[in-house]
């Protein structure tokens, strides 16, 4: 019964990674996509550019600084909307949105909230004295340059991506959270257990296999995503925000070496595939115990 889902899926990933390993070992380009044999010399060219390592570095901070800072703050959310107070269903709204917006155009949009001239982010700043006076916390300059200056650029981004995938990870985290079972909950109050306690002892043990899912989402999202990096900085300034996706997209579609960028796509896949066995195998086990 399963067969045609099976296959569809294994054609659709896998057709695609056999055509970039065939790439990858060749000099083909988007003017003569012929594959010509060439061995591991795209490898070895992606491994010596410093462009490359640079991405890499990137892709690593940019990928687990954005998913620790996703799995606090929706555990945070997740526990607030287990509770009853009113407006709940708009909180719940307005949690959702920016997951069911096109990222592209929620990306434009910071865009223009981060831009370096009309940002709104500043104003506000400006308004309650935090920037633009002598001795104001952001300095006294009228705006900041949060995409010019590369640890401010990584930061936005690293914002930017946490927005577009709290909402995925809350409601996986809210649903973890609402199958514990309660009388646990009860019988640990009565016990005299602080909150802390009961979220050491019970919460999380209960809900780390469902985190761990969680986490798996976001790290694959992550470390294979190329819109917010391209719309916002396009990997600048000096590739300080360039990643492995988009340094891709960069060599294999707009310079149109289509070998290089399939060389270098391929990097993602041993470490994707790693951390894939590695957080599944915790889940099981923790799933087991």
């Amino acid at each position: 019964m399963i067969a045609p889902a099976v296959l569809y899926i294994a054609a659709m990933i896998g057709i695609p990674f056999i055509l970039a390993v065939l790439y990858s070992l060749s000099d083909a380009t988007t003017g003569d996509p012929r594959l010509s044999f060439v061995g591991l010399r795209n490898f070895r060219a992606a491994l010596e550019d410093p462009v490359f390592r640079q991405s890499l570095k990137n892709t690593f901070v940019f990928t687990l600084a954005s998913q620790a800072i996703v799995l606090v703050l929706s555990r945070v959310l997740a526990t607030g909307l287990l509770k009853a107070f009113r407006g709940k269903w708009l909180v719940r709204f307005l949690i959702l949105l920016p997951w069911t917006a096109p990222i592209s155009l929620g990306t434009i949009g910071w865009l223009w909230m981060l831009d370096s001239i009309f940002s709104p982010i500043d104003w506000v700043l400006r308004y309650v004295g935090l920037l633009g006076t002598p001795g104001a916390l952001f300095g006294p300059g009228t705006n900041i340059y949060y995409l010019g200056i590369p640890g401010l650029s990584m930061a936005s981004v690293i914002c930017v991506h946490v927005w577009r995938l709290l909402p995925l990870a809350t409601v996986i985290q809210l649903g973890g959270l609402s199958s514990i079972p309660w009388d646990l909950i009860e019988a640990a109050e009565v016990d005299g257990a602080s909150p802390w306690r009961r979220t050491l002892m019970i919460t999380l043990p209960l809900t780390l296999p469902i985190m761990s899912i969680a986490f798996l989402f976001g790290i694959v999202f992550t470390f294979t995503d190329v819109v917010v990096v391209y719309v916002l900085t396009r990997g600048g300034p000096v590739h300080s925000t360039q990643v492995l996706s988009s340094w891709t997209f960069f060599k294999g579609i707009e310079a149109g070496d289509l070998a290089q960028g399939a060389a270098i796509s391929l990097f993602m896949f041993p470490v994707l595939a790693a951390v894939a066995i590695l957080i599944l195998r915790l889940a099981r086990r923790t799933e087991v115990v």
